[in-house]
């Protein structure tokens, strides 16, 4: 029976792996080969990664791939790639190869605008909490000047601070709503920096106020965090083209195949079963770059799905229409994102994506992010209403199936060309694999 162990991240990387191979693992040499091998070679570059997180036992491998031709903006693109998904890269590769000979993508950043919160109790009259806000506000931000001066040498910093009363959903509790512009950093610890600093100015002007002793209203300082809902951070992507310019569908008009794009759009709107799998598709691509450029994956989706429910149902990302003969797909969404500061100046394969995708801003990387979950939508609805989502899918997971049971190249080869013209399910893939074992 396994003992909790006191002190684990005192213990040297070797001594971890030896407690973790020897209490958790039945073959404690092979677990101790298969972390082993994954280190790097390079000892510097491996102290790099292990000082990332605590307790690092080796790295984690996932697939760098690169999705080319994306005209955003009459600029063109190679989109670097971090996800463990088959077909992700190819089906972006293919809807971008699609619209290049279209126009291309085009975006804008509508805003940039990050939030964050100081959450607090008040037992009191609200208008006595407001009329004392009022005459602290300028003390808030003055009090956060050491924080914020080189933020602003640059052109951003502190854009509102309002106080919110939000005792109709809970009682006694109130918030600072604070708006902030980062400029090219995500800005997680500047704006966490400011708020701590807000919630120690709202409590010492407080405690000081005789308003307040008077009549004993209390006022506690909850929490003060930045938050991941940021609805206006918004970037816009879209492709437009005449309806007659979609016709590489042998087996549908033009006509027929912008109206099945559209009829999955609409239901994805109204159907939130559907509409969780079709963003979830958005953000196979949105991740997978959002991940290779060294940003924080986690708060993306969780921003990103709260705006997929802000009209209080959740619903489609992208949207679809035809009108005047013009078919036109395009996104709206949330993303706060950064070029500097993190892991982007410190992991030498997000900086190498960085220097790929021509050193973006954090406004340019807005757009690329957001054209790269519009392009993999649009391949993922082009599949489910013209031939299927498995075919290409599956034809992807070919190798994995084929590496599983352990094929070998010359194996892989000739079951790559038999599959060229075959269905591939696991099952059959399998036959065919035993097939050729027996053959041999």
């Amino acid at each position: 029976m396994n003992t909790p162990i006191e002190g684990f991240s005192k213990l040297t990387k070797e001594e971890k792996i030896a407690w973790i191979a020897k209490s958790y693992t039945t073959n404690s040499n092979e677990t101790i080969a298969i972390l082993k091998r994954y280190w790097n070679t390079d000892e510097t570059l491996q102290k790099l990664h292990d000082e990332f997180i605590e307790n690092t036992i080796t790295n984690y491998y996932l697939p760098l791939g690169i999705a080319p031709n994306f005209l955003i903006n009459d600029t063109l693109y190679a989109i670097p790639m971090a996800i463990e998904e088959s077909s992700v890269v190819a089906a972006a590769s293919k809807a971008a190869k699609f619209w290049l000979k279209r126009g291309g993508f085009k975006t804008t950043v509508i805003n940039t605008e990050k939030v964050g919160q100081v959450h607090f109790m008040y037992t009191g009259a609200f208008e006595k909490l407001e009329s004392f806000f009022n005459l602290i506000a300028p003390k808030l931000k003055e009090d956060a000047k050491d924080i914020t001066k080189n933020m602003e040498k640059r052109g951003g910093g502190i854009t509102a601070i309002t106080l919110r009363n939000k005792t109709a959903e809970l009682e006694n509790y109130y918030q600072l709503h604070c708006t902030f512009e980062t400029l090219d950093a995500m800005g997680a610890n500047f704006i966490n920096s400011c708020l701590e600093q807000f919630a120690e100015t709202l409590k010492n002007e407080f405690a000081k106020s005789p308003e307040f002793k008077e009549h004993e209203e209390q006022l506690e300082i909850v929490m003060s965090i930045l938050s991941n809902y940021v609805p206006n951070c918004l970037v816009r992507a879209e492709v437009s083209c005449p309806i007659e310019q979609l016709n590489e569908d042998n087996n549908s008009t033009a006509q027929d195949f912008a109206e099945k794009i559209v009829r999955a759009v609409q239901i994805a709107k109204v159907e939130p079963y559907r509409a969780v799998t079709h963003n979830k598709g958005i953000m196979n691509g949105i991740d997978a770059v959002v991940l290779a450029t060294g940003n924080d994956f986690r708060a993306i989706e969780a921003g990103i799905h709260a705006y997929a429910a802000k009209d209080g149902s959740y619903s489609s990302l992208t949207n679809a229409s035809i009108e005047n003969g013009i078919f036109k797909f395009w996104i709206e969404i949330p993303l706060a994102l950064g070029t500097v500061g993190g892991l982007t100046g410190l992991h030498p394969l997000v900086k190498l994506a960085l220097e790929i995708l021509q050193n973006p801003s954090a406004k340019d990387l807005m757009q690329i992010v957001a054209v790269a979950g519009l392009a993999q939508n649009f391949a993922a609805v082009r599949s489910l209403v013209t031939t299927g989502i498995q075919q290409g899918h599956m034809k992807m997971h070919l190798m994995n199936i084929l590496n599983q049971l352990g094929a070998s190249e010359g194996d892989k080869k000739t079951l790559v060309h038999h599959f060229k013209h075959n269905t591939v399910t696991h099952s059959a893939v399998i036959a065919a694999y035993n097939s050729l074992q027996e053959k041999e």
